[in-house]
């Protein structure tokens, strides 16, 4: 096992975001533009709030890096809330209480479970660390971690294929184009994303929020990643765990995913051939990249689902956790549909977990011998046979 981990602190309206991640190899190259590009990616898209306005997302990286380049110690990366001089007295780590408590709990958030559970008075000691926003931190780690991946030969990508139940036409898409053009909702079927847009528009007018579901691409894994041998070192249970705790993902699919118990075996599984020099390939990838929880050298894909947003301009029915009275639910700033966010979030959640399945395999301890590592074991498994 690999001593790969990471923690994220803080909270939606604190002071800052912060991160230590712990395990990464000494010797890696650090490009901290390349991690603030993913961080306002995340703040980008369609349909989103008017905090986005406000916060503009660079990472500071305070410490396991010199001249540029990781020691091997934990390296910390805090996100500044620009917005933090707003809430100062709201959100006061010592000072006395101010400000009204918010206790009309909402529908689909984690309110009333974690005032329940945590014994709390106000929802605001739940919602600042259950909000999304956390996810800020989440993508400067996996941003970090991207940067390992490519010295690896790995890329991860995305891309938004539904929102509001308008799908893209897979025929419009050039998947070997995905991860590098610019698009306001991370869609590359531009006909799909006017629709999307118009949709989303609808919404915004009627005071209600859409989900959707986005892709994730991992490119140029090596065979081999993950085990079949006890159930927690599956490679694909791990990555739907990753993309299952995101906030407000609902559902994940690898591959074919539930179209696997739809239709006859002679449809679904990924027949092997052997080209002139004997290396196996395959001319389907309904696996998705990953055969008894390994990576089979295949890209992986894998799908997630998105609910709305909780939060509604036009609030559902709630109790008051107060007055215990049934009420509208309250409102925070929020955004309409954050897809296109989520997306670069399941990317970078993914990006953590090969990051962790890479150093299992190849060692931690110094890229020179990961790579070396790396280097060795793909000339060894080159082929299959």
């Amino acid at each position: 096992m690999s001593n790969f981990r990471f923690l994220t602190a803080g909270e939606s309206h604190g002071q800052c975001l912060t991160a230590i991640v712990e395990g990464l190899p000494a010797g890696l190259r650090v490009n901290i533009d390349a991690i603030n590009k993913d961080l306002a990616r995340r703040q980008q898209g369609y349909g989103r709030g008017g905090r986005m306005k406000i916060e503009t997302d660079t990472a500071d990286i305070l410490s396991g890096v010199r001249f540029a380049e990781t020691m091997g110690d934990p390296i910390t990366l805090r996100i500044v809330n620009r917005d933090w001089q707003n809430w100062t007295d709201r959100m006061s780590v010592l000072g006395e209480e101010f400000g009204d408590k918010v206790t009309a709990v909402r529908p689909g958030h984690a309110d009333l479970s974690g005032v329940l559970k945590y014994d709390r008075d106000d929802a605001r000691d739940i919602l600042e660390r259950a909000s999304a926003r956390e996810t800020a931190a989440r993508v400067a780690v996996g941003a970090l971690c991207k940067e390992f991946l490519q010295a690896c030969g790995i890329e991860v990508v995305s891309h938004v294929v539904k929102i509001g139940g308008i799908a893209v036409d897979e025929h419009n898409i050039d998947r070997s184009k995905i991860g590098s053009g610019s698009s306001e909702l991370n869609c590359y079927d531009p006909v799909a994303e006017e629709a999307m847009k118009a949709k989303i528009q609808e919404a915004m007018a009627a005071g209600d929020t859409l989900g959707g579901v986005f892709e994730v691409i991992v490119r140029g894994a090596p065979l081999g990643l993950g085990s079949h041998i006890q159930w927690d070192k599956r490679l694909d249970g791990k990555l739907a765990w990753a993309l299952m705790a995101i906030q407000a993902i609902k559902g994940v699919e690898i591959g074919a995913g539930f179209q696997c118990g739809e239709l006859p075996g002679s449809q679904i599984h990924d027949e092997m051939f052997l080209d002139a020099n004997h290396n196996v390939y395959r001319k389907t990838n309904r696996a998705g990249g990953l055969e008894g929880g390994m990576t089979n050298g295949e890209e992986i894909c894998i799908k997630a689902c998105m609910k709305p947003i909780p939060t509604l301009m036009k609030p559902l029915n709630s109790v008051d956790i107060g007055t215990k009275q049934e009420v509208a639910a309250c409102k925070e700033r929020s955004d309409v549909c954050a897809v296109s966010a989520a997306s670069v979030v399941g990317e970078t959640m993914t990006a953590i977990v090969i990051t962790e399945a890479m150093l299992d395999k190849f060692g931690s301890d110094a890229m020179v011998d990961v790579l070396s590592s790396l280097t060795n074991y793909k000339q060894r498994v080159q082929g299959g046979l």
